[in-house]
This record gives structure tokens, C-alpha cells and sequence, in this order.
């Protein structure tokens, strides 16, 4: 019986970042920090950008099972820039993104991705969700969940919940415009 159930609803995983709490942002919005609450989720993959302790130890409580990479605005010296989990058969690469010249451009992410060897590259820095397919691998930005990307410009807050399959991940993008919208994705695996 465990075997259909975890077939039929696969794992999930919190993909989430530029924070930036408490220099862009106090907090989380209320109606996204109501919805990430603990042992919802097996994984969180943080593209970085966190900016505190307190919230880093937040997400933690999340999960048992958490990644982070470094983003350019992150000061904590034992975090790594990039970072490779398997999940099944997934090989996904994290990476915040601020290293990729120019910015959230899909062919330098895909070149970034073939030299991780990955499926799927989660990168963040641009402060806009975004699920793209390219030449059978994928590339996914959670956005910024506190809508505070940059000083410039505000984003609209987003986030991804991502639902792990043997031979799809659906990715679920949560974003606050007003109210919460939800946008489902399917990517299948192609190897």
C-alpha cells in the first residue's frame, strides 16, 4: 500500500529564495508563511539570498532535509555556491544564479546546466518564478517569495512546491498578486 500511495502523490520539495529578510523585507507574506508549515515537505532547495539566521533556521524547521547555496548577498562563509542532489532518478543542480552571465538568460542557464551534468538546474536571482524547457532538461527560478529581489523593483512573491514522480515532477507555482494563485507545470523525465 506504501508503494502506490508514494507513486500516486511522490515527494515533495520547497523550492524557495531571495528572501532577503530583513534588508529588502521584514518577512514572509502572511498568506505564503500560513502554507509552509513543518513535515509538509521532504525537501527545501533555497537558491540563497536568505538574509538571517533567524530565517535560515526557520526553513530548516521545514524539512530534515535542506539545501542551500549561496547567494551574492549571503555573508556565511560555510555555504556552498553550487550543489548537486539526486532524487530518484532527477539530478538537480542549485545554484543562485547571480554567477550566470546575463542574468536568467535561458542559453547561458542551460550551458551552466550541461556543466553540472543535471536534469534540472534551480537557480533564483532574478526575482521572477519561471519554469523553461530546454533540449530535454529543465530550468526553474522560484522568484522571490517576499516579492524584495531587488532595491529597484519589487517582484510579485512566488514560490515553488515541486511533487517528485519516477518519470515527471510536477512543479506547482505559488505566486501573491492580491490573492494566492496556483499554476501547475508537468516536466517528464527525458534522458
Amino acid at each position: 500500500m506504501a508503494e502506490e500511495y508514494d507513486e500516486e502523490f511522490g515527494e515533495l520539495g520547497l523550492v524557495i529564495g531571495d528572501l532577503n529578510i530583513p534588508s529588502r523585507a521584514s518577512d514572509l507574506p502572511p498568506q505564503f508563511k500560513d502554507l509552509l508549515v513543518p513535515n509538509k515537505v521532504q525537501y527545501v532547495f533555497c537558491t540563497g539570498n536568505v538574509g538571517n539566521r533567524e530565517t535560515t533556521d526557520w526553513l530548516k524547521t521545514l524539512s530534515g532535509n535542506t539545501h542551500f547555496v549561496k547567494g551574492d548577498f549571503d555573508e556565511a562563509k560555510d555555504i556552498p555556491e553550487t550543489k548537486i542532489i539526486q532524487i530518484g532518478a532527477w539530478r538537480l543542480a542549485l545554484v543562485h544564479g547571480h554567477q550566470i552571465i546575463p542574468a536568467g538568460d535561458d542559453e547561458s542557464l542551460y550551458t551552466f546546466l550541461k556543466e553540472m551534468e543535471a536534469d534540472v538546474l534551480i537557480t533564483g536571482h532574478t526575482g521572477v518564478a519561471k519554469v523553461s524547457a530546454v533540449e530535454k532538461k529543465y530550468i526553474i527560478n522560484p522568484g522571490s517569495i517576499t516579492g524584495g529581489f531587488n532595491g529597484q523593483q519589487q517582484s510579485i512573491p512566488s514560490f515553488l512546491i515541486l511533487e517528485f514522480k519516477k518519470e515527471k515532477i510536477q512543479v506547482f507555482i505559488y505566486t501573491l498578486d492580491g490573492e494566492v494563485k496556483i499554476d501547475k507545470q508537468e516536466l517528464p523525465l527525458q534522458k
